[in-house]
């Protein structure tokens, strides 16, 4: 199925952030690939950084226009012969909601798991609308593009029952939350972000490991407004060996 390969060139989605007041008026969406790889060989070595801006906004007066992945991917990790773990791995993290919409679609995602959603930030703010029939995955491409963005993509799933409950992990007090019974994990590798150095890297890699043992689907956004791609590749890198 395939997701991305295009550009947004009006004020919708992620480019609608100070786009009159930019110069550079055109993000890219990235094109999805896929992979399949054994946990015994593993490495993100196949994954490059994009040449198009993904995210720019105005900060301090100053346009920053932001890098992130040349593609998305989605990575069947593969543990032995019966196990493995889906992972969607992208740069903005509204595209998560693409994913879990797709895997509800697919069959790999039941309704009425939990959602462990481990971010330096909350992304719970409300979206201009609910209007997408989630059953339809075209239009859940254009609402996750043109509606959706980085900060707003968890109420509509709260919204139409894909998960049951909603637990934030974005503070030292979070991580020291019992993990629900039955979760996909949904992480943003800005929890590694230098803003985050307050709380020990350590307890931080070491929390998120258990998150990604406990779960065989996992959404992961590498924020390129919030943190270095490279940091986040790395970071991911580290989680996953």
């Amino acid at each position: 199925m395939s997701y991305g390969g295009f550009y947004l060139s009006d004020p919708i989605g992620n480019n609608e952030f100070s786009f009159n007041e930019r110069e550079n008026r055109k993000i890219y969406v990235p094109s999805l690939i896929k992979k399949e790889i054994h946990i015994d060989n593993f490495n993100l070595d196949f994954v490059k950084f994009g040449k198009a801006p993904s995210f720019i906004e105005i900060e301090d007066g100053v346009e920053r226009v932001c890098y992130g992945l040349e593609h998305m991917y989605e990575i069947d990790l593969i543990i032995d012969a019966e196990k493995k773990k889906k992972i969607f791995l992208f740069d903005n993290h509204n595209h998560a909601f693409y994913f879990w919409c797709r895997s509800i679609i697919s069959g790999h995602l039941k309704r009425g798991r939990s959602l462990l959603h481990v971010d330096q930030h909350k992304d719970t703010r409300l979206p201009p609308n609910f209007d997408v029939d989630i059953r339809d995955i075209d239009a859940v491409v254009n609402y996750t593009n043109r509606v959706l963005n980085v900060g707003n993509f968890i109420k509509p799933a709260m919204n139409f029952g894909i998960f049951s409950e909603l637990v934030i992990v974005d503070s030292e007090y979070g991580m020291c939350l019992d993990m629900p019974s039955d979760y996909i994990l949904d992480l943003d590798l800005d929890f590694f972000s230098k803003d985050m150095d307050y709380i020990d890297l350590d307890f931080r890699m070491s929390r998120v490991k258990d998150y990604i043992q406990g779960t065989d689907l996992i959404t992961v956004a590498t924020s390129p407004y919030f943190i270095e791609q490279e940091r986040a590749i790395d970071m991911l890198e580290r989680l996953l060996k």
